[in-house]
């Protein structure tokens, strides 16, 4: 079996998220069954972990990892689905959400899935690989001004105007067939110390493009809301700044929702708190999950409960 990732923040995520050992708990980026085995050791029979992930290939690995467990329920799909999986689960609310975001060190790995900077690889980036848009696609299809917001957006990359630019030029010419053919161009518009961060920042933009992932995160955290009970928690695991500070401002909203000038002496909107965050408002992996699991250095984990 090839490996995942070292499941982030493990025992700091079951302090906070295991509350119930009964109870029904959702985690929406399954990936290799990492966090989800830690649950499960902890929970009882009857307990229900649900396992959702959009990876086929995720999916088939987690299910052989968990295969001795027989109260976690297996699902194809975006993580913002939550309501159709509670269907599938027969069961009314959750008494947690668990969000791993981002891309997995598997699919990092995997040169085929065409996740990482390396120039023989396939400009894919499909986290379900049964989707039809592709890398490839929004960078031989979308115009100069589409690619630049993106660019902008989804990768603060400040050479995004030049990037886009250019790209249309060579399509022009020729097709985009490789990443080797994206790297060349971003060489083109970016000094040489600033490559690297370069094609990180336009690699995630497009990632996140064919993904949608920061629309799925956004519904996938309103849902939770509406189906936790109370009392239940969300906790979210992010590792680039766009989805961090996504989180955090959802949060910091659903705890202060009143929408009346500051000037008013009472609140007449008639919007009340429905979730408090859980302090530290910021956790990070401390040194010594460093050390074994250089990976989660850019992890931050945010949590909150319903109220």
């Amino acid at each position: 079996m090839r490996s995942y990732h070292i499941p982030v923040m493990g025992p700091i995520i079951l302090n906070y998220l295991l509350q119930n050992p009964n109870g029904v708990y959702y985690d929406g980026t399954l990936g290799g069954g990492g966090h989800a085995d830690l649950f499960l050791q902890k929970l009882s029979a009857r307990a229900v972990y649900i396992g959702v992930d959009r990876d086929a290939e995720a999916l088939d690995f987690a299910r052989k990892r968990l295969f001795k467990y027989r109260n976690i329920i297996f699902i194809q799909d975006t993580f913002d689905h939550i309501a159709q999986a509670l269907d599938k689960a027969n069961r009314p609310v959750l008494d947690a959400v668990l969000l791993d975001l981002g891309v997995s060190s598997h699919q990092i790995d995997c040169p085929e899935r065409g996740f990482a900077y390396r120039p023989d690889a396939p400009l894919d980036m499909r986290m379900n690989q049964s989707q039809a848009l592709t890398a490839k696609q929004i960078l031989e299809r979308y115009s100069e001004a589409d690619l630049k917001n993106i660019f902008k957006s989804y990768g603060e990359e400040r050479f995004s105007g030049k990037i886009a630019r250019l790209i249309v030029r060579q399509r022009q010419q020729s097709p985009l067939k490789q990443a080797g053919d994206l790297l060349k161009i971003i060489d083109r518009c970016t000094p040489p110390q600033q490559r690297i961060k370069s094609y990180a920042r336009i690699f995630q933009a497009l990632r996140i493009e064919v993904n949608q992932e920061l629309e799925i995160l956004k519904r996938a955290m309103q849902q939770a809301l509406i189906h936790l009970k109370p009392g239940g928690r969300i906790g979210v695991i992010a590792y680039q700044s766009l989805e961090d500070r996504l989180v955090k401002h959802f949060f910091k909203e659903q705890e202060n929702p009143c929408a009346c000038p500051p000037e008013f002496p009472v609140c007449v909107c008639g919007k009340t708190p429905q979730l408090k965050r859980l302090r530290p408002y910021l956790i990070l992996p401390s040194e010594e999950e460093l050390k074994g699991n250089p990976r989660a250095r850019s992890a931050k984990f945010r949590v909150g409960e319903k109220i």
